[in-house]
């Protein structure tokens, strides 16, 4: 079983790759088609959300820049 990787992308979706699932808020399972990688919508301005469809080209500004978030609170 492959990692599933989550990247972040400037300007842009995240890309999920790997081994994984996405389900809706009640547990529904969304059907992948056998897709191993996808990219979810982070602006919101997708026709097909969840997913990206490319609608955030220059109307969404993100640089991803990889940092450390505080500690867990215990």
């Amino acid at each position: 079983m492959s990692k599933t990787k989550l990247t972040v992308n400037n300007n842009g979706s995240l890309k999920v790759d790997g081994d994984f699932e996405i389900v809706d808020k009640d547990g529904n399972v969304y059907n992948l088609q056998g897709r191993e990688i996808v990219s979810i919508c982070r602006c919101g301005l997708s026709a097909n959300k969840p997913f990206c469809d490319g609608s955030h080209k220059g109307h969404f500004e993100h640089e991803a820049v990889a940092f450390a978030l505080p500690p867990k609170k215990v």
